[in-house]
């Protein structure tokens, strides 16, 4: 008999209930709409990701070289910009995307998944054990996916509620400027240690690379730069201070209008149990969130504006998630599956509106 397959999941009424044939069917279409895009990949995306590659080498080298005449208010605007925009484009269009394995198949070092080292304090390998495996294999699951307020922010009902959380308005604002040394560490797993459930000894060892990383990074940024402009050094450290914290602001809120908006939802450890492929597809769709705007918008997000997509195919090419989104988009609304997808604006709104309810004991 055609029933409905009873999964355990805290609902979201704009999505029905799928039987068994019916995940089936949403697996073999959404299936299809990869393999379309695999048998197409080829010469252009490598130009494309080459080009990316160059256009944020010489707007990092334009952007420190007007730094050292960064006495000069426009010089150190623009320079402070343009390495803002380097390290934008480098950390989501790049560095995200090349570390999904996205460009594997050009058998070029510079765009190898498994070695490519980031612009930030974070080291590669970290991201690619807690993003790239429990993020993504994970995804919305609590108590697996280590993404889901980043240990830090209660955003979602399920989440235990704890007094400390009445403060996260406010240190949410420390949390999103320096973005970046939160991922850095997310690894740790700082609240395992606290309670016992990680060893000191097994977290010192984690730590040695990632400290060996953030010392480059800091000596890179805030000594070796400012030490070689000399009488420049100031707006040199100034500068390159302003560009990481632009690079974080975009980040976090990128990413977090990707997760936490209001139709978003999270699931328990049970729905692992038995899931089908098209359960998983079901579950990428149901805890992710999309968001609008032009092309240039699209690539300065690395195009996880296309967060859906990115979830169901994430070892695709990003740049071709734009011209998969309609496609995605019919298939979700053929099955009644809710396509989340709106403005920075409005999205952002409820991921704020998200951080100040649940700083409080709501339950719904």
């Amino acid at each position: 008999m055609n029933m409905p397959v009873k999964i355990e999941y805290f609902r979201n009424p704009k999505n029905r209930e799928l039987t068994q044939f019916e995940l089936d069917e949403l697996a073999r279409e959404l299936d299809a709409i990869k393999q379309e895009v695999l048998d197409d990949i080829g010469e252009k995306d490598a130009k494309y990701i080459r080009r990316v590659y160059s256009t944020i080498r010489y707007s990092s080298i334009a952007g420190r070289a007007l730094l050292f005449a960064g006495w000069f208010p426009p010089a150190w605007v623009l320079g402070t910009g343009l390495l803002g925009f380097a390290k934008i484009m480098e950390n989501m269009e790049l560095g995200h995307n090349v570390m999904h394995g996205q460009y594997d198949w050009m058998n070029d070092p510079k765009f190898n998944g498994a070695s490519y080292e980031w612009d930030t304090v974070g080291t590669s390998d970290n991201w690619r054990q807690t993003h790239n495996f429990k993020h993504h294999t994970y995804t919305n699951i609590k108590g697996m996916d280590d993404d889901i307020g980043y240990g830090l922010v209660r955003l979602f009902p399920e989440q235990r509620w704890r007094s400390g959380y009445l403060l996260q308005p406010l240190y949410s604002i420390p949390f999103c400027l320096l973005f970046q040394w939160g991922v850095a560490i997310q690894n740790l797993e700082i609240g395992k240690i606290l309670n016992g459930r990680k060893s000191k000894a097994q977290a010192k060892k984690e730590w040695q690379p990632m400290q060996k990383k953030i010392g480059k990074q800091l000596f890179k940024d805030y000594v070796f730069f400012p030490l070689i402009a000399g009488p420049s050094a100031l707006p040199v450290f100034t500068g390159n201070l302003v560009a990481n914290g632009i690079r974080n602001i975009w980040t976090f809120s990128i990413i977090f209008c990707g997760h936490f908006t209001k139709d978003v939802e999270v699931f328990p450890k049970s729905v692992m149990q038995n899931e089908s492929r098209g359960h998983w597809y079901m579950r990428q769709i149901r805890g992710s969130s999309n968001l609008t705007g032009s092309e240039a918008f699209h690539i300065l997000t690395g195009h996880l504006s296309h967060q859906i997509e990115h979830h169901l195919y994430p070892d695709i090419p990003a740049r071709r998630y734009r011209k998969m989104a309609p496609k995605v988009q019919a298939v979700c609304e053929k099955y009644g599956l809710n396509y989340n997808n709106a403005s920075l604006v409005k999205q952002y709104g409820s991921v704020l509106k998200r951080i100040v309810k649940y700083a409080f004991p709501f339950k719904k």
